[in-house]
């Protein structure tokens, strides 16, 4: 998740932050940014915009693939004015706040992975505000716990470190061919392009070549979280062969 910078949030840990539109500095953290969004984000926008995936990701986003990196980063698109702002930002604030991503529901509190030699991870999370911003000189005080569950951000923290597990294993290049590799391509649309992985999963071949629980088949065919986590078991399956309960071969 990259290196994580500031004050060490412990579960005990205290800090001061509010942010509101009375603040001199409302809005301005939402402009020029390098926001990477994770398939947990892309699947609420593109429902919050009414859109399927590939609308979201033509529209809104840049897909990058770095030359050090073996699977494509996805980054949210600013729009094209002089300072640069989120597309979704107003004068009144966030027009997609009940669904904004996992990076800007945290915020100002950045959470990271630390791996061990075995590759068993632990959470670390930094209180890491910018310098212009006035919300820590509030009174209001929570705990790393507290911020949490005030921000709504459980879900999406847990989909993301869902997500960075998997990421992970990209660390060392898993295709024969290159890009060329169809897996490749199979793998970024089970992440990112989730409409059209539920349409690979009910309207291919998928079903006979793979087992899954009828209980689970149900729920993959509305629930957005379980596809997604069923996706990511497919993927270290297919790229990796690592197996899961979730998932076996026919």
């Amino acid at each position: 998740m990259g290196a994580l910078r500031g004050m060490r949030l412990e579960p005990d840990t205290r800090f001061n932050f509010r942010c509101h539109p009375g603040l001199a500095c409302f809005n301005r953290c939402c402009r020029n940014l390098n926001l990477f969004l994770y398939p947990y984000d892309v699947a609420r926008l593109r429902k919050a915009l009414d859109m399927d995936s590939e609308q979201f990701l033509e529209t809104y986003t840049d897909v990058v693939m770095r030359p050090d990196n073996f699977f494509p980063d996805v980054l949210l698109k600013m729009a094209s004015n002089p300072e640069k702002t989120c597309p979704f930002l107003s004068d009144a604030g966030c027009t997609v706040y009940a669904d904004r991503p996992d990076t800007c529901r945290t915020f100002p509190v950045e959470l990271g992975l630390l791996f061990d030699p075995e590759g068993k991870s632990s959470q670390v999370a930094f209180f890491r505000p910018p310098e212009f911003c006035l919300g820590p000189g509030s009174d209001t005080t929570f705990s790393l716990e507290e911020w949490i569950g005030d921000q709504q951000a459980a879900v999406f923290n847990r989909m993301t470190a869902k997500w960075a597990a998997v990421r992970g294993l990209f660390g060392k290049d898993p295709w024969q061919g290159g890009r060329q590799d169809p897996r490749f391509k199979m793998a970024f649309m089970a992440a990112y392009n989730i409409d059209r992985f539920r349409q690979f999963v009910f309207e291919s071949s998928f079903l006979k070549r793979y087992r899954i629980k009828n209980k689970l088949k149900q729920k993959l065919r509305t629930g957005d979280k379980a596809l997604l986590e069923f996706a990511f078991a497919w993927i270290k399956l297919m790229v990796w062969g690592i197996k899961s309960p979730e998932i076996g071969l026919s």
